[in-house]
């Protein structure tokens, strides 16, 4: 049997031979409390009867199930012998009937990577929180079922829990005879499956709607997290953000909310954003805010909320066949999610944070090694797993917003709405959604498919301007360059609908936009006939608005107004798409690091929009510790560190502005003054005007400190007795493991490498700790142990704590062609490794040589 993985080809032999009935599971968890008992890992009872059908019968099939211990196995009344039939992840099932009754008596493990059934203790008060994750394939750690999204089913839940806990599931539940029963659920995915546990804070509302035919619609709403969370819980507004949701997707999917009650549940030690469990949706907790936090930070959080209520339609009561189509549900709901936010919250400038920052993920993701198309080629659960990227979610998003503008919004809507009235409760794949389009538009959705879903890459657009002797644009023309993609490597150019904008400064010295042009890009030249005889641009713009799908390049004279006058434009969209566009310069080596640099220190000081400057100062520390050239980047840091302060000191006192230039300096921190100014800020030595130092900005303080040796254990445990939280111990994980120290890397790889005894959380916040670039020379007797030692992490670690070792402990910070070619011997001595481990390698690989490469241009710039 091949352990844990389940091949696409397997998926679809089963699913071509059995048909799913219902589900009956029953869970004791009472064994949650209290001290384990006996040897190995901490269990709970699992029993699980699938009702299925055979097409074929005397055939054989297999269940999945991966539990330390199967006590009986009855299938049809016959009690096979569990020796026999179960291997740790599959019963075989032989024999099969035209109608089939499986029953499962198994002791399943409760899990520390978030992944199955996550038990949590909570420092605070030694309370227990039990919650479940399963997507794409961890419901099989906590009963038994046919773990692929095309064996939908009913299921009826029943829980038994310590005395004084709340049970909650996908439907409805009630407590009687010591038992928490759940209402059968509509027909679904095994992954989606949810049963939260524990002495959850709890508080609810009412969303009730009167639709135009005079029906009503009432769903009862629930908002919960850890008890000791529940101070800092604005529940309210996470209600008046569902209550906007769910209005927005009445009014424009004609499709009422199908599952009953609606749940939200942010739970602790959570590997992801957000799960849309149905009726009982998880997120991260940390969206439950402790200290100050800017806007951003509220409207990210609402977007989330959207994303997982779009889910309800794209994904649960529609759901892909495979994850091939994965895009169906992802792509739509970051699509959806946006959408959402701009027309139904307050947060109407979704549409800046969508280019900023998740078109940044996108388009990095697409240029790596493992790039896809939107539609990819999933072989296993393993490729699934890795699959939840940046293609998938914003470039498949950024795709859709592309589509809207090519077929119209009103044709995509109703697309969607025959979409979801005919395959309710069903599995589709690309070519379901593609006719109901073609249905609504008119278009030929076949060959915009064949362009945008079913190619990798990313174009880039560049204008180039001819002008008349007296200065009016005599050819106006977009050049469209392909990327070449594996394996032909010949370059794929794609239709774009694009907005071209025109910039000059006024008499005031405002960069404004005096004219602009639609066009339909295609092939390598596009002239914009509409655009000739205007006035000449001082910057062009040709992806205004937003609407394909591009990396933005810009003419000389356009390039030379942004460096002296980019903060003087005042539309904040296309403000945050040139800056975007010169990240994506410095990146590929166009635009030296020290030059992207010297811009932010100008004009990020002048951003208006909080979530675009928090943007640029990320991409500042990526600039100075992947991009500048090594012999500049003290000069940097120190000029970014000087700046950073002088920021703080100058923003409005108590404004959002204020406090992300403080987190700013925090992270770019070094100088020996720096550091004293924040452990002044710590102990109330020195002031900021109308910067208050809250328990989270004390932790982002402290770790820079800790890192550069002002902070040791004692001074840490001091803090953490201040703050004993799960939050506080996450934050003294990260610095303990951030001391320069050789004792203390050694102890923090022995910790997440040679040991499974951290849980998820904290083996992430010892390896954001371990992994400093201020740490380079600390950092260097790593490389060649962590190629000793990936392919056995992989191996015997559950596939998220080997994402996390894997991807975090890449020897990134140093960064020669010395860390290349141990690399590149990795590979070719390994390349019958797990792809998805090889995949991984690569990704690292590309992303150490992109930054050699742009290392390389800023060193060019010095001379």
């Amino acid at each position: 049997m091949p352990g844990e993985n389940l091949s696409r080809d397997e998926a679809r032999e089963r699913a071509a031979l059995l048909s799913v009935e219902g589900y009956d599971v029953s869970l004791d968890l009472r064994s949650a409390v209290g001290d384990a008992t006996g040897e190995g890992p901490r269990t709970f009872r699992s029993v699980t009867t699938i009702r299925f059908r055979c097409a074929e019968p005397g055939a054989a099939s297999f269940a999945d199930l991966i539990a330390p211990e199967v006590t009986s196995v009855s299938l049809n009344g016959r009690d096979l012998d569990p020796g026999e039939v179960f291997d740790g992840v599959r019963i075989r099932l032989e024999d099969l009937a035209a109608e089939n009754e499986l029953t499962v008596d198994a002791r399943c493990a409760y899990s520390r990577t978030g992944e199955g059934m996550h038990r949590f203790v909570d420092p605070e008060d030694g309370e227990v929180y039990l919650y479940t994750q399963y997507e794409p394939a961890d419901a099989r750690r906590v009963f038994a079922n046919f773990e692929q999204p095309d064996l939908k089913a009913p299921y009826r839940f029943e829980v038994r829990a310590p005395e004084g806990w709340t049970v909650w599931g996908n439907g409805a539940g009630e407590l009687a005879d010591g038992v928490w029963r759940f209402a059968e659920t509509k027909p679904i995915s095994t992954y989606i499956t949810a049963v939260l546990a524990g002495p959850y804070h709890y508080v609810t509302d009412t969303y009730a709607r009167t639709f135009d035919d005079g029906t009503t619609l009432e769903i009862p709403l629930g908002a919960m997290c850890r008890k000791g969370l529940a101070p800092y819980f604005d529940a309210d507004d996470v209600f008046l953000i569902t209550k906007q949701g769910l209005d927005f997707f009445h009014d424009h999917f004609d499709y009422p909310y199908p599952f009953g009650k609606y749940d939200q549940a942010f739970v602790p030690e959570y590997n992801l954003g957000a799960m849309e469990n149905p009726g009982l949706v998880t997120f991260r907790e940390e969206a439950v805010f402790r200290g100050k936090v800017t806007q951003a930070s509220y409207e990210s959080r609402a977007n989330t909320i959207l994303h997982e209520m779009a889910h309800m339609w794209f994904g649960d009561l529609v759901t892909m066949e495979w994850w091939d189509d994965l895009w169906l549900k992802e792509s739509f709901a970051d699509f959806m999610g946006a959408f959402a936010l701009v027309g139904a919250t307050r947060f109407t400038d979704g549409w800046i944070t969508f280019a900023n920052r998740r078109k940044a993920w996108a388009y990095r993701a697409d240029q790596l090694p493992s790039t896809h198309p939107v539609t990819a080629d999933i072989r296993d659960l393993q490729d699934a797993k890795l699959n939840f990227d940046g293609i998938t979610y914003a470039k498949g998003a950024s795709v859709l917003k592309q589509l809207v503008a090519y077929v119209g919004q009103d044709a995509f809507l109703e697309g969607a709405r025959r979409y979801f009235k005919r395959n309710a409760y069903g599995n589709t794949r690309l070519g379901d959604l593609l006719s109901v389009l073609e249905e609504t538009s008119g278009r030929d959705m076949a060959a915009w498919a064949r362009s945008w879903l079913q190619t990798a890459g990313v174009n880039s657009l560049t204008p180039q301007v001819l002008l008349t002797p007296e200065g009016r644009i005599a050819e106006l023309t977009v050049i469209q360059d392909g990327v070449a993609v594996a394996p032909a490597g010949r370059p794929e150019l794609r239709p774009h609908r694009v907005r071209v904008g025109l910039y000059r400064r006024t008499a005031d010295g405002a960069l404004e936009r005096y004219a602009r042009a639609e066009a339909d890009v295609d092939g390598p030249r596009t002239v914009v006939a509409e655009l000739a005889g205007a006035d000449a641009p001082e910057l062009v713009l040709v992806n205004d608005d937003d609407l394909t799908y591009c990396k933005i390049r810009f003419d000389e004279t356009s390039l030379e107004t942004l460096r002296s006058h980019l903060g003087d434009l005042t539309d904040p969209l296309a403000r945050a798409l040139c800056w975007s566009a010169l990240w994506n310069l410095t990146r590929d080596a166009l635009l030296p690091a020290r030059d992207f640099v010297g811009l932010v220190l100008r004009f990020a000081g002048r951003e208006s929009d909080i979530g675009v400057l928090q943007m640029l100062h990320a991409w500042t520390r990526s600039a100075l510790e992947e991009y500048a050239a090594p012999q500049w980047r003290e000069t940097g840091g120190r000029l970014v560190a000087e700046g950073a302060l002088t920021e703080l000191r100058r923003a409005e006192p108590g404004s959002e502005h204020q406090l992300s230039w403080a987190r700013f300096l925090a992270a770019v921190a070094a100088d020996p003054a720096e550091l004293q100014l924040l452990q002044g800020l710590l102990e109330g030595s020195a002031k900021i005007d109308g910067l208050e130092v809250d328990q989270e900005l004390r932790w982002a303080f402290l770790e820079p400190l800790a890192a550069h040796g002002a902070a040791d254990e004692r001074v840490l445990a001091a803090e953490l007795a201040r703050d004993d939280t799960a939050s506080g111990r996450r934050h003294q994980v990260r610095c303990l493991a951030a001391r320069p120290s050789a004792a203390v890397k050694a102890q923090a790889w022995a910790q997440v490498v040679e040991s499974d005894a951290l849980s998820n959380a904290l083996a992430e916040a010892t390896i954001h700790g371990f992994a400093r670039a201020s740490q380079r020379e600390l950092l260097a007797p790593y490389t060649e142990r962590y190629f000793a030692v990936i392919e056995r992490v992989w191996t015997e670690r559950s596939i998220q704590i080997g994402m996390d070792v894997v991807r975090g402990l890449f020897p990134a910070y140093q960064d020669s062609p010395a860390t290349l070619e141990a690399t590149d011997t990795w590979l070719s001595a390994h390349e019958e490794a797990a792809p998805a481990l090889r995949r991984l390698v690569l990704e690292a690989r590309d992303d150490l040589a992109r930054g050699l490469r742009a290392q390389a241009c800023d060193a060019g710039a010095a001379g």
